[in-house]
């Protein structure tokens, strides 16, 4: 089982940065694939971000390539996103998500309370 608690979110204008962070516990982390996904209000949740448990070769969607950067700290079992040049339309519950590979929900077992990210135009 691993347990996952997010932070970091909070209000920001846009142009402004945030960085969120995921700390996970129990079985071990640096194993584990690690994702970011949002959900907005309204809408369904989509995927953000993703790295390996390498760090490297991390995947974007595409509206945040260039703008946000995933991380992780093995030694540390935490995984960051930065957020740099926010828009209001990354307004959204922000989520963390530990397990498998790939871009769908289906393909991460554990996930996070998430956090909210509002950013005012």
């Amino acid at each position: 089982q691993v347990q996952l608690v997010e932070s970091g979110g909070g209000l920001v204008q846009a142009g402004g940065s945030l960085r969120l962070s995921c700390a996970a516990s129990g079985r071990t982390f640096g194993s584990f694939y690690m994702a970011w996904f949002r959900q907005a209000p309204g809408k369904e949740r989509e995927f953000v971000a993703a790295i390996p448990s390498s760090g490297e070769n991390t995947e974007y969607e595409d509206s945040v390539k260039g703008r946000f950067t995933i991380f992780r700290d093995n030694a540390g079992n935490t995984v960051y996103l930065q957020m740099n040049s926010l828009k209001p339309e990354d307004t959204a519950v922000y989520y963390c998500a530990a397990g498998g590979w790939g871009r769908r929900e289906y393909q991460y077992d554990y996930w996070g309370q998430g956090t909210q990210v509002t950013v005012s135009s």
